[in-house]
This record gives structure tokens, sequence and C-alpha cells, in this order.
């Protein structure tokens, strides 16, 4: 099926079961430990071994040696995979580094062995063992440090956020030199981990030539055709299976060293082989969010027009890494006659930054919208007016082409209505609660809707139940639910004649997870199977399609009633489609929006901030299922409240690498950090986006929750930090003094 007009009326806007808060249909699996997750799927291949992956202790240089021989002789030992046994694994498409093989190093914790043995245990215990001797290089580690000599490197996140390395629209310099009203600020992010509670995990069996992998994968698609490439073995002979996934974040979007290893290990071991990267090595071994430092300028009218804003970001990656592309929401988000957007990228030799939720717009919202609030004391605006002053209904830098739907200064308006906003005190530092300071805070979020091809395999079998199978994945968002949602009410069925299947490459390809462009997009590739199924179940029971009600699990058309199930008597009915888009995207710009307010409490005397209440108003098109959509942002927000007050990868700049590379010293918020959450969800549907009207929400509910808390914080204290994480130590000594 072809999306190339805009929606009209179909099924889907029965509203029935779409639409509707719904139980998630995997939540009993998973609250009684019976989903079946990668590491843990003991009964997919007999006789498993269990391979321990030894990582590399240098930063860069080579390996010139490694003593095998006393982890061989320990006991349980099968097999152990050296780095030296091989030249580099090919690189594929979404790696930057390779993920195995050869004597070069290219950064901390690569993996350099597999050990192989009976038990978990005698793994580890061997892997101890392994002696390696290394040439050290002279690394490249202080982003700070680079920045000023960092050349220009344009680039895209490959999620929906984007940016050559310079844009122009007008003349930027002339009109901020001009304008009566200015900011000129920096700002730093630093580096973060996605940090997921579940870690990377394979399990691999060889039948003959053909390769079975289980793990846990954002991107089925990719990742079939990624570790094809990575162990030379055609696509043909390679299974990837991925049902259930412990959280990704984007960190599993692409194929991690555990997934190549276990391959390898089984190889070697002649047997199944199962590999979890150990939490302390997937900080270094892995992707990451990359630290910024950006530049922003914004010059305006007294009135408060702007009339030039430029946003410069610099980062740093690997040799023929990507920049994080800090500066994307800049083009989009805020009229203004004259712009300019840059980014330089320094070549690191740290681990890989790539994409983790919201890359892009996640770390440049920290930055943008504390300047925009900077701005509006700057005029003596309220932070919201100044904003919607600025609102625009065309992409800044192209006003031929209108948004879809942009309903931001709405959720605004309604955020502020519902936060109490007109209580806030504009001059910071004047609200006490005890010994606590109180502020109020609030930014724009902005995400962009990307749209990709999607497709599925459905199923009717006489007992009028629907089966859909597709590659698409689960990572903890709902996807399950929102596909049964969208068969069931396609074929006029309830939720329990519904069976769901998901992450088997052996089924049709999907959009897969990320860049919030799942939900929408999948259940559009289920959409456009089940419109295939609707013709060939009226055409079975002699119905005309165009007249056929499917309601009930019955199909009717005047005065005749038939069980939908009657079709497939004489066996099941089977079909498969896939939706793809024209050029509705670039004819329109596509986009989500919300409104992020926070409240915070910092004490007097020690600094310690608090946040006391959270809201987030968000326009997102159709929301399928407001109970699980509702989780993804309360779930954003919290990782924007780390973001905000403590997440950081601590640099090592001597030696290369993250120091606190464990869940107990790279801290994230705990249930005890996090005050009520409040979601509200404007009622729209864009009918540009999608046969179901939809975008995405997942990413939205973090991009700007940073600067609120930063705003607010500021509104506390009267003291400006624009250096993340907002942590005691870089404000204490600014406090107002204790009365």
């Amino acid at each position: 099926m072809k999306f190339d007009t805009p929606a009209g009326q179909n099924p889907i806007d029965q509203l029935k079961l779409v639409g509707k808060p719904t139980d998630r249909i995997d939540g009993k699996f998973k609250t009684t430990g019976t989903a079946p997750y990668a590491y843990e799927r003991h009964d997919v291949a007999p006789n498993q071994a269990y391979g321990y992956i030894v990582g590399s202790a240098i930063a860069t240089g080579r390996i010139t040696a490694m003593d095998l021989v006393e982890a061989k002789a320990a006991p349980g030992v099968i097999a152990i995979v050296s780095t030296l046994d091989m030249p580099k694994l090919p690189l594929a498409e979404h790696n930057v580094a390779h993920l195995f093989g050869g004597a070069d190093v290219a950064h901390y914790h690569q993996a350099i062995a597999l050990v192989v043995a009976e038990t978990f245990e005698q793994a580890r215990a061997a892997a101890n063992l392994v002696r390696v001797t290394y040439a050290r290089g002279k690394g490249r580690f202080d982003l700070a440090e680079l920045a000023p000599s960092a050349p220009l490197e344009g680039g895209g996140s490959g999620e929906g956020s984007s940016a050559p390395k310079i844009d122009r629209v007008g003349n930027f310099e002339g009109a901020f030199t001009s304008a009566p009203v200015k900011l000129d600020a920096i700002y730093t992010t630093p580096d973060e981990s996605h940090a997921m509670m579940e870690p990377f995990a394979s399990i691999a069996a060889w039948n003959g030539d053909k390769l079975t992998i289980w793990t846990s994968n954002q991107m089925i698609t990719w990742g079939k055709k990624d570790l094809a490439k990575t162990l030379s073995i055609p696509e043909a002979n390679l299974r990837i299976d991925s049902p259930y996934i412990g959280g990704g974040f984007g960190g599993k979007l692409f194929v991690r060293a555990d997934a190549p290893l276990a391959a390898l290990g089984a190889k070697a071991a002649g047997r199944p082989v199962k590999v979890t990267m150990q939490r302390p090595m997937m900080f270094n071994n892995s992707t990451h969010r990359a630290a910024t430092i950006q530049r922003i300028r914004i010059g305006a009218d007294r009135d408060g027009t702007i009339t030039a804003i430029a946003h410069e970001s610099t980062s740093g990656n690997l040799p023929d890494g990507k920049p994080e592309t800090a500066v994307s929401q800049t083009k989009l988000l805020y009229a203004g006659a004259n712009r300019m957007t840059l980014m330089r990228l320094a070549v690191m030799d740290l681990p890989e930054g790539n994409a983790m939720r919201a890359p892009g717009e996640a770390p440049g919202l920290m930055a943008l919208e504390i300047a925009m609030d900077e701005m509006a004391e700057k005029l003596g605006m309220d932070p919201i007016d100044f904003r919607a002053k600025n609102d625009t209904q065309v992409d800044p830098e192209k006003p031929e082409r209108k948004f879809s739907q942009r309903q931001l200064v709405e959720c605004m308006h309604l955020g502020a209505e519902r936060f109490g906003w007109s209580e806030r005190n504009a001059k910071p530092g004047q609200v006490r609660d005890g010994q606590w300071l109180v502020g109020m805070g609030m930014a724009a979020g902005f995400r962009n809707n990307m749209l990709t091809k999607s497709g599925a395999k459905v199923s009717l079998d006489r007992h009028g139940v629907v089966t859909v199978r597709t590659d698409m994945t689960d990572i903890g968002t709902g996807t399950y639910t929102i596909i049964a949602q969208t068969a069931a009410e396609m074929m006029g069925l309830p939720l329990d004649k519904v069976v769901v299947m998901l992450g088997d490459s052996d089924f049709p390809a999907s959009a897969g997870s990320g860049g919030q462009w799942g939900a929408n997009n999948s259940t559009s590739g289920v959409y456009a199977a089940c419109t295939k199924l609707r013709e060939a179940v009226a055409q079975k029971l002699g119905f005309n399609s165009a007249d056929a009600e499917f309601s009930g699990g019955k199909v009717r058309a005047g005065n005749r009633s038939v069980a939908i199930g009657d079709a497939a008597k004489d066996g099941d009915l089977t079909v498969e489609d896939h939706i793809e888009y024209g050029d509705l995207d670039k004819r329109f710009q596509q986009s989500t929006f919300a409104g992020h307010f926070v409240e915070v409490g910092v004490n007097a005397y020690t600094g310690e901030t608090r946040v006391r209440r959270m809201l987030a108003v968000c326009a997102a098109g159709r929301i399928i299922n407001p109970k699980s959509a509702r989780s993804q942002v309360i779930g954003a927000m919290t990782m924007g409240v780390g973001a905000a007050l403590m997440e950081e990868l601590a640099v090592d700049k001597r030696f290369g690498y993250f120091v606190n590379h464990d869940l107990a010293t790279y801290e994230v918020p705990v249930h005890a950090d996090i005050p009520h959450q409040e979601v509200v969800f404007l009622d729209e549907v864009d009918v540009l986006s999608s046969p179901m009207k939809a975008k995405g929400v997942g990413e939205l509910g973090l991009c700007g929750v940073g600067a609120a808390i930063a705003n607010a914080v500021y509104n506390a204290t009267g003291v400006r930090v624009r250096d993340y994480p907002i942590t005691l130590d870089k404000f204490i000594d600014r406090l107002p003094k204790v009365a």
C-alpha cells in the first residue's frame, strides 16, 4: 500500500479499540518472569555453553601478545577465541568501530577475546587468566582541548535529526550585530550512557552453515544485514530472533560484539554458546551519547521578535564517526529571518558516539531552551509569551513548506493553566518553603516525525483468530498491544482474538524500534496488511469488499451476516503487505511538540535539588494507546531528570575511558527522585502522517525536560548553570544567603 494522499475516513476511525487506554498484552509475561529475554532462552538450543568477553585495557594502540596457556588449562574451558586469530571482521553499515579481529585497539574495552566454558563462573575465572601485552598509543580524549581546531562536519543521526556542516538563511552576522537585545552563551552537555536494564546478550547455534542468533536488538532488518556482513555469511543463512527486549534507548539499534562473538564461540566450541556483555564493559564497549559544546546566539527587537538566531555545536567521535546533531531542532522550532547552524566534529579515541534516545534534539534543546529563557529575561517577557511570539506554522528555512500540524502554543498555554504558571514569581530566588528555595521552569519540546516502510503478514484461521507476524520489536514500548489494537480494529474482532508475533527475521521487514517512528509506521504496515485481508475475506464470503462491515467477529453487508472465521474454513487465509510513503513528508514538515513544566526545590543550606512536580503536554497525532503512551512519556521525563541533575560519563583524560562504567557510579534517577508526573495529550490527528493519523511520542517526552529543570533551578535560586549535569558544586557558592 502506498500512502501518498491525505488519509480519509477508514476503519481505524471507529476507535472501538484504537485510542483507548489498554493494558499491555505482554504485561502478564513480564510480571511473571515468563517473557523470553535473550540470555534466558535456555530452551531454544540444547547443551548451551557460556562465553565471557575479555576487553582491552587500553584505549588506543596495539596488542603485541596474548598468552592463553593458563586460561586454556582452567577447569571447564572449551575454547578461546582471540582477536589475534583473525583479521578485523568486516565493518558493517551501522558500525563505526570494528567489533572484533586484528591487533589494533580503537577504544577502551574493545572486545579482544571470548572464553567459552561449561559454566558462566568457569568462563569468568578463565578470562581473568588471559595475559595481554599492549603497545599503548597516544590518544585524544579531551573535547574541550580539541574543540577549537575541530573541522566543520555535517551529518545525520539516522533517527530524524540531521544538519549540514553549516547552513545559512539571510544575514545572521549583520542582523545579530544590529539587534538591540542579544544573547551569546556557551552550554555543555556531557557524555551519557543508555544504561538500559537488560545487557547486550546473544545465544548462537549453528546447523551446518546456517546460523540462528537469539538476541536483543531493536532493528531486526538492520541487524541481520550487518551481522551477516560482519561474519561474511549470506543473509539467507542467518536468522535473528528478538521477541523481547529489556530496554535499548538506541543502544541496541546496531549489532554489538556479543552477537558475532557468540557466533564465533559456537563455531569454535562446536555447540551453542550464550554471551552476555558484562555490565562494567557495556559503557565503554558500546555506543553512547557524545558530549557537546554548544554556542547559541540570539538577537531580537525590543518587542521580542527574533531577528537573528545561530546555534553551533562541537562534539567528538572515532574516525569516520558522525557528529551529535544538536543544532537540528533550531532549524525548525522558532521563526527568525536570519539564521545559521554549524557543527564541528573532533576526532577522538573514546568509545563510539551514536544514537541515544532523541539524538540531536535531546542535548540540543537542553541548550536552546535555556537560551530562550535567558532571552525572555533580557526582554522582560514571560518565557511562554516569548516562545509564542516567535512561533511559526511554516519551516523557517523554507517558508513555502507548512507544518502538517503544529500545536506548540496550545501545548504551552494548556500546560501553563494546568501547572499554575500564573503563580510563578518571575524574579528568581524569591519563593521559599522552609529551607527550600522553590522555582518553576518550562521548555518547549520538539521531535521530528519520520516515515519509513514497514510490512506485516496477517493470517485468519477458522476460529476467527487473526495472527500478525512482523519483525517489529517491542523494547518496552507496548508494541505488542498497539499492533493487536490495530489488527482487532481493522478486522472487527475483540483483542483476545488477535495473536501478535514479533522480532523474527523470518517475518516481513518492519520499521523497527527507534527514532519514535516505530508505533506509527509498524501499525500502518499492519493496517495495510489487514486491508488486504479484509478484501480476501470479503471475496471468500461473497461480499463486495467496499460494502463489507467487519464488526463483532462477523462480516456484514445488507441483510447478510457471516462469522469471519467461515472465510478460513477450508484453510487459513494469509496475506502480506507493507506501507510505503509518497512525498507528503517532503511537502509538509512533520513534527511533534510539547510543553514541559517543572517545579523544583533547592535546599538553601546544602544545594540539594529535588524535583517536586512535572507536567508534559504533548501534541503528537493520534495516540493509539494512551496508557502505554503515558508510560513512554513519564519514562522519558524521568530520563530528563537524570540528564539534568546527575547523568555524566566521567572521562579519564589520561587513559581514555569512562571511569564510572557501572550502575553503581553512573547515576540515574531512582523512585525517590521522581515526583508526581502528569501527562496530557492534545486531541490531534494528522492526516498527512499515515492512515493511522498518528506520530510518535516516546522521545518527545524527553526533549526539553532538562532545560525546564535548569530553568526551574534558576527561578528558585537566581543562579544560572549552563553546564550539565546541574550538580550542587556548580552553584552552591552562589546561592542566596540563608536568612
